[in-house]
């Protein structure tokens, strides 16, 4: 019988490096890479609860941890809204740093 902390466990690394792979493979849009990159947040966070409340301590770093993803989401989803309202769309290859 296989232990559910293991299955738990590679679960949340197999998001991990699906993520990751996502990040690479579907880099042309900004949507796509704030995806990419909040399914790593939630395997890294999965994980992360998994590990402290094996040991068993305070699980306060946990709650911080997911304060400072949402503030990442949110600042992400500003500035794709601030990148499709001044650009038109969320391509990589549209957007011009010396326009702005």
């Amino acid at each position: 019988m296989v232990n559910f902390s293991l299955v738990s466990f590679m679960s949340s690394f197999i998001m991990i490096i699906c993520g990751l792979w996502s990040f690479i493979n579907y880099h042309k849009h900004l949507l796509n890479s704030l995806l990419s990159l909040e399914f790593m947040m939630l395997g890294v966070f999965w994980l992360l609860v998994l590990q402290i409340s094996s040991v068993g301590s305070e699980t306060y770093f946990v709650l911080f941890f997911l304060t400072l993803v949402a503030c990442e989401g949110a600042l992400g989803l500003s500035l794709l809204v601030f990148i499709v309202r001044s650009h038109g769309s969320d391509y990589f290859s549209v957007i011009n740093i010396l326009e702005c």
